[in-house]
Formats: C-alpha cells, structure tokens, sequence
C-alpha cells in the first residue's frame, strides 16, 4: 500500500476509534519503514503501536532475539525456486495465484481487499511440504522463518503460550514467511481427552494469534497428521493444499529433471527407474540420484553410469519394498 494510503487510513482510524484498522495500517506503515531501513523510525513508530494500538488480547510488538539459545525463530534465506518443484497442477495453479496476490497488493487493497496469507500443506514426509514453502519465500523476496519448537515449548505454565505470542510479535514487523512445520505438534485438537489443559490454552492462543496477523506475512504451516488437527485451526486457513507421494508419471518427470539439470545420463530409461523406484517419496528419489552423482564423480574418468545405476537399484530395492506395494496400488493403479 502507498505510504499515503496508510498515512489516511491512520488517520481514518483515529477519527472512527477503530482500533483494528489502526493497528494493521500501522504495522504496515513499520514494515515499510524496516524496508527502507529507516529503523530508528520503526522502532517509534512500534512503541506507540505498543502503548496505544494493541486491544488486552494483542501482543505487543517487542523484538525476539534471534541470537541465542533463547531464540524462536531460525532465519533462513531461501534457495529453492517454485520451478524447481515437481508439483500437482492444482497446486502450482494456486501458488502462483498466492504469489500474484502479494506482488499486487496495492490493486486489491484499492478495492478494500487483502492477499490471503494463510496457507495449510497437508501430506506425508519427504514430499515438497518444506520445499514448497522455501519456494514461496523466494518467489516473494521475503525471509523465511521457521519456528523453533525446542525453543517455543516450555515446562511451565503459560510458558508456550507468553513465547507464542512473543514470536508473532516479531513476525509482524516485518514482511516474511512464518513456516511451523509438524504444526500438529501445537494445534492439536482440543477436544482430545488425553491432551493437558494447557495445550488447549495453548491452541487457543495460537488461534488468536493468526487472526491478528497482517497479510504481508505469509504464515505457513505443515503436516503429515492433518487428523490430528483441531477443527478451528482448519478453519483459519484460506488456503488448504494436498502434496501427495510422485506416482509413476511424477518419477519419470523427477528423472528428465534430474538429467536436464545435471547434464548426467543415468543409462537406463526413465519408465524402468521409475518402475524399479516405486514408493519412494520425492525426497528420496533426491537422495537416490544424489547417491549415483556423488559415485560418479569420485569414479571419474573411468565411470560407469550403468553399473553405478544397478548398484543404487539394488541398495535401493530393499529400502522401498515395503511401500512400493502401497505406492502401485495407490498411485499407478
């Protein structure tokens, strides 16, 4: 949004009393000053947001270290492009759209709307949910951060929830994308008879905090126990994606990938790796093909790619046995 437009929405804010309004144009107003690298006006601008833009249930914007064994949040700066992955259609279609609302925020907040920012990946491990959220942050120039639970969760009452929400404070001021993966771990449903009276505080918590969020962060969360849920979590999320195991299309595309990016020739077709390779996830049809680049190189220059490639199938075969029953019958039937 243009500085003016937010400059009248505070005003607009103050005159109706509307405290919600003042609070999101003026954490917006923050980040772009943080991105100009006008911090010293940041920081003011955060302390009367302190004082006078929370209701009691807000947390305040106070900094989260993010240097120490305290710290909250790990930083990373994001790698991986959105091409990069082998996704479903439906879900490389959603994303792009999710990308788009955010570079034009200007024009549909011109028509008094907001990007969604509010993403749930669903699915078992080793299957893009890490991936595609370092995507995300890329495509968006934003820094990705990821929750630390070792950190998050403490032993004492009200612990989890005081550094839950001093973690969101920290989110809001700034443009990012806030990744909690294995978000069962904390909004688990509360309706659980064996679950603790504080991890329903805690996920109460946690609920109240998303909703408060501004949409120039990006929150995104995963979970390979999407049962385990708590219903209003499901809610809370505009966006629900599905990143299900490769089938054996998947692989064979994994493969020309894989060549195309490496220059290498892995000397068998891609329909009988992919046969052979049923069941794996794509994380380790990664490491598969990393096994064989990392054998050919230190076999140079007398390599033998297909004695390479029948040495990993074999290591490989035993490994994926298991699943590749579930794998055919569930995907290549």
């Amino acid at each position: 949004m243009a500085r003016a437009d937010l400059l009248i929405d505070i005003v607009r804010a103050g005159a109706e009393g509307n405290h919600e309004l003042f609070r999101r144009a003026l954490e917006a107003l923050i980040t772009e000053e943080r991105s100009k690298q006008h911090h010293v006006l940041a920081d003011r601008l955060a302390a009367h947001l302190q004082l006078n833009g929370h209701s009691k249930t807000t947390a305040p914007i106070t900094p989260v270290s993010l240097n120490g064994a305290s710290r909250l949040l790990l930083e990373l700066r994001p790698q991986r492009r959105l091409e990069d992955l082998l996704l479903p259609a439906t879900v490389l279609q959603a994303c792009s759209e999710l990308i788009e609302e955010h570079h034009r925020t200007d024009l549909l907040r011109a028509h008094n709307l907001e990007p969604r920012h509010r993403l749930l990946l669903v699915g078992p491990p080793g299957n893009g949910k890490t991936s595609l959220a370092e995507a995300l942050a890329f495509e968006l120039a934003v820094p990705l951060l990821v929750v630390r639970y070792e950190t998050l969760i403490g032993s004492f009452l009200g612990e989890t929830a005081l550094r839950l929400a001093q973690l969101f404070a920290q989110a809001r001021g700034q443009r990012c994308l806030l990744f909690f993966d294995e978000f069962d771990v904390i909004g688990k449903e509360r309706g659980d008879q064996h679950e603790t009276g504080e991890i329903k505080r805690v996920v109460s918590s946690l609920l109240l905090q998303i909703d408060q969020l501004p949409s120039h962060v990006l929150v995104v969360t995963a979970t390979n126990h999407s049962e385990l849920l708590d219903r209003a979590v499901w809610r809370r999320f505009q966006l629900r994606l599905d990143l299900p195991p490769p089938g054996k299309q998947q692989r064979i595309a994994w493969f020309q990938h894989f060549e195309q990016r490496t220059g290498l020739s892995l000397a068998y077709s891609h329909d009988h790796l992919a046969r052979r390779l049923a069941g794996l996830s794509y994380s380790e049809l990664e490491q598969f093909s990393l096994d064989i680049q990392r054998r050919y190189i230190l076999t140079m220059p007398a390599a033998d790619m297909r004695r390479i490639v029948a040495e990993r199938l074999q290591q490989w075969g035993q490994r994926s046995k298991a699943s590749s029953i579930k794998e055919v019958i569930g995907h290549d039937g």
